[in-house]
């Protein structure tokens, strides 16, 4: 992960109403808080450090506990309320503006801080957004540490501490080199397009709606909404795209790997155990089967990934490492489903109340980047964060398959092939 950006998330919040809230008082509540839960986390003050060998040339990057000048913290202003970032139908780019470590790299965390915070103050609200080096996180270790520093903030402890020590495969040295003799061999600092980037809402009745007909489809009742959205997703991006019926597709899944070892690893496990699950076909076949033939494709690609697949994973990248290029491994041909639903995020309140949206900085989008977020109505809800080109986009937005559930509408029928381009 060492050539891919931070992970940037936030949550925007309303201005409190009680006269007696002075952003003083909360910003230095929010600092005595954070440094409290970093003497927990305390990775996140470090900085990474590179050993380089010269016979044979190799690399060896690591956190450097000798280097532990602290996390960031950043006040900042801006002139724009709430209604400004949340009513327009795209996400506003100023949003980015909101994180710190704007564009960073991984690697850069030999000289940025691993995590930074950043308050902005809106004139009728405040946004929280927080930059973590992904080299040490992946979105499970994120919230982990987001809803132990909300906790921290509310009753100055916290119930999960973190498991620090790493997890590594049996037989394997917890030591590992590069096989690289400079860093311009695995940097490549992603440049994407223009892309529109829009947030729909899926609400609870319209997710039950698309799972009983999946399943209904495919006579189970195993196939999570989870699965059915993202073959909704997959479907519904590939057609805006209108690819020839040749074109091979696929869609990228991420997979918290910590239940499916065994012995599993706990779930305060802080760390990155991700891996990233690919299920492809031609766009052809993708848009000829029915909607429950790809959700039930990408179930099984999800019940089939276990402990053995996990491990021969890891033995192959041990025995032959490579670094993720964004433009290489994120191609423009696919959809990458990022995030959970599952994580907590709207229970980070650090006393200002619930978060009126889950927002995200510039890092890691690309055209067919989605992110997956609990809808703030809970309840089985959800929002997605789609990038995408503009034309892409504008052709989504006119898909009637993909509007019908987003209006909750889902007995619409299913648009047909017209038999030449997709």
């Amino acid at each position: 992960m060492v050539n891919v950006n931070y992970i940037q998330k936030g949550l925007l919040y309303p201005l409190p109403h009680n006269q007696d809230f002075s952003i003083t008082t909360f910003l230095d509540d929010l600092k005595d808080s954070l440094s409290a839960t970093l003497t927990h986390f305390h990775p996140l003050a470090a900085r990474l450090a590179t050993l380089k060998q010269q016979n044979p040339p190799s690399f060896t990057i690591f956190i450097n506990p000798d280097n532990s000048p602290g996390a960031r913290f950043i006040h900042s202003s801006v002139n724009l309320t709430v209604d400004d970032i949340l009513k327009p139908t795209d996400v506003p780019l100023i949003v980015q503006s909101f994180f710190d470590h704007h564009k960073a790299i991984d690697h850069d965390g030999h000289e940025l801080s691993l995590l930074s915070v950043q308050v902005t103050e809106l004139i009728d609200g405040i946004f929280i957004g927080c930059s973590i080096n992904h080299m040490l996180v992946d979105g499970s270790s994120f919230w982990y540490f987001f809803n132990s520093w909300s906790e921290m903030f509310r009753s100055k402890s916290i119930s999960r501490p973190p498991v620090i020590e790493r997890w590594v495969p049996a037989g394997c040295d917890p030591i590992l080199t590069l096989p690289f003799t400079h860093e311009d061999e695995f940097i490549d600092r992603p440049n994407p397009p223009l892309l529109r980037e829009r947030i729909f809402h899926f609400s609870a009745d319209s997710l039950s709606k698309l799972k009983g007909k999946v399943n209904s489809e495919c006579k189970t009742t195993k196939i999570s909404t989870l699965q059915a959205l993202s073959a909704l997703v997959w479907r519904c991006v590939t057609r805006a795209r209108r690819f020839p019926a040749d074109k091979v597709t696929g869609c990228r899944l991420a997979v918290n790997n910590r239940s499916r070892l065994s012995p599993p690893l706990p779930d305060n496990y802080f760390g990155n155990c991700i891996q990233t699950l690919r299920e492809t076909t031609t766009a052809g076949e993708l848009l000829d089967h029915s909607i429950g033939w790809t959700a039930w494709r990408l179930h099984e690609a999800v019940v089939n990934h276990g402990d053995k697949e996990i491990r021969e994973y890891m033995d192959s990248w041990v025995k032959s490492p490579f670094v993720y290029k964004m433009g290489v491994f994120f191609d423009g041909n696919s959809i990458q489903m990022g995030s959970s639903p599952r994580f907590d995020m709207y229970g980070n309140e650090f006393g200002l109340g619930k978060g009126l949206a889950v927002l995200s900085g510039y890092a890691n989008k690309f055209d067919g980047k989605v992110t997956l977020y609990p809808g703030r109505d809970g309840g089985g809800s959800m929002d997605l964060e789609v990038c995408m080109l503009p034309e892409n986009m504008v052709a989504l937005e006119s898909d009637e398959e993909f509007m019908s559930v987003v209006r909750g509408e889902n007995n619409k029928c299913i648009m047909e092939n017209t038999g030449k381009d997709y």
